[in-house]
């Protein structure tokens, strides 16, 4: 994974080779208001040249570097912004201005000496604190304790922001030059942990990072002594998932969504949860697992040998889980609690109706057998489903399925109620709800 070019390497380089140059000039050690001067009259311009959308509250003329190889004449301007960061600029005479933020500007060179061109406007005294537009534009609720400059490619900012009160850190991409108002990614420091990819974070230690893992295992309150962590990474839907290796042999994985856990799999039942558990050896445990969900499957009256499984998010304490078999090619929902409780199984066809999809089965003709006895339950013999998909609900609770035939005929939308029972059908004629191929 190397998510941007060369462009990175020589930012730094440029911010410690430059300001050298600059600090060996006239530059003073205070502003002078003649610096100030010459700066509000040339950088407004400049920054806008350099792609900056910003009106330039307050400025001053750095110093001119003259390159005797190249026989050109850089000049450095500091710029504070009425909002969102400042910048320094590298102006070259007769050629393009460079921006960059006074975060990358203030960040040390690679010898780790500090930076020549760290911001000295009191507006841009703090980097850290201008970057609340970029965070909030980045959906990210971080007060930064320290950000870097990780370095530009032609077309992006890169920064490293550290959290305050956790070891939580994030690698924020930005346009560049950076602006709150165009596309912001951040991804967890966490990511980038496992030296795949040429950003790293350094504000904070791997070790340091995975720390939360201790502090999800006590919020789990689940008797793990954890022995050894890991983090698996972010879901589409963008949960962050971590692994635990307990003392005892368990482990457990822990789902956390906006910063708070927000559920636990135990390792014999999150096989199908981020690639599994690769921390505990769970292979007895889920072996009997399997052996158990078959065992509630069949009382059910749904026989499957269970092959694999994999949990869905439960708020009510039952254990819910979507299961393959071994003999017969389509699957179930399995929705089982205590002792006392009926066990219940929704086959993969009639599975969205309960709110839950399958992923091991894929659907064809033969997978709705249930959905065409369902229609000839209500009269409606002439049609073999080959197709369906759940419309919504109604004011009552019962749920629309509309349903396409094999045929080719129009189809109907079949009533449901919440224990899978058939209410009636109506002809896809007679409804504005169908969409499904056939029959509109």
């Amino acid at each position: 994974m190397r998510p941007f070019i060369t462009g990175l390497a020589a930012t730094l380089a440029v911010l410690a080779l430059a300001p050298a140059a600059v600090s060996q000039g006239k530059q003073a050690a205070a502003i002078s208001d003649k610096a100030r001067t010459q700066g509000m009259a040339e950088a407004p311009a400049l920054a806008k040249a350099a792609g900056i959308s910003c009106n330039v509250t307050d400025a001053f003329f750095i110093g001119k570097v003259a390159d005797k190889k190249t026989k050109t004449n850089t000049s450095y301007y500091e710029i504070d912004c009425d909002q969102g960061v400042g910048f320094v600029l590298s102006a070259v005479e007769g050629g393009a201005t460079t921006s960059f933020t006074c975060i990358e500007a203030g960040t040390p060179g690679p010898d780790g000496k500090p930076s020549n061109l760290a911001c000295k406007l009191p507006g841009n005294a703090d980097p850290k604190s201008d970057l609340a537009g970029v965070l909030a534009a980045a959906k990210v609720q971080c007060t930064p304790e320290a950000v870097r400059g990780i370095g530009q490619s032609a077309t992006a900012t890169y920064l490293e922001v550290a959290c305050q009160g956790s070891a939580q850190g994030y690698v924020l991409k930005t346009s560049a030059p950076i602006d709150a108002a165009k596309p912001v990614e951040a991804s967890d420091c966490m990511v980038y942990d496992g030296g795949q990819s040429n950003i790293s974070c350094t504000l904070r230690t791997k070790e340091q990072r995975l720390a939360v893992i201790d502090t999800l295992a006590a919020q789990a309150n689940n008797g793990c002594t954890v022995k050894d962590k890991k983090y698996l990474g972010m879901s589409q839907t963008g949960s962050s998932f971590f692994e635990a290796a307990c003392a005892d042999g368990k482990g457990y994985l822990y789902r956390v969504d906006a910063g708070k856990l927000t559920q636990t799999y135990d390792c014999a039942k999150a096989q199908g949860v981020m690639g599994g558990c690769t921390l505990t050896d769970t292979k007895e445990a889920v072996t009997e697992q399997n052996g158990l969900y078959t065992k509630l499957a069949k009382a059910a009256g749904f026989n499957c040998d269970v092959s694999k499984y994999a949990p869905f998010p439960s708020s009510n304490n039952k254990d819910i889980v979507e299961m393959a078999c071994s003999n017969r090619p389509d699957g179930a929902v399995g929705v089982f609690g205590g002792p006392n409780d009926k066990p219940i199984v929704y086959d993969c066809a009639r599975a969205p109706i309960a709110g839950y999809r399958c992923s091991f089965t894929k659907l064809d003709a033969n997978s709705y057998s249930a959905v065409t006895a369902d229609l000839k339950a209500t009269g409606k013999a002439s049609c073999a489903v080959s197709n369906a998909r759940v419309i919504g609900k109604s004011a009552k609770g019962t749920t629309y399925m509309e349903v396409a035939c094999a045929d080719g005929l129009k189809g109907y939308v079949l009533e449901y109620t919440a224990d899978l029972k058939p209410v009636e059908a109506i002809g896809c004629a007679f409804s504005d709800q169908c969409k499904l191929p056939g029959n509109t």
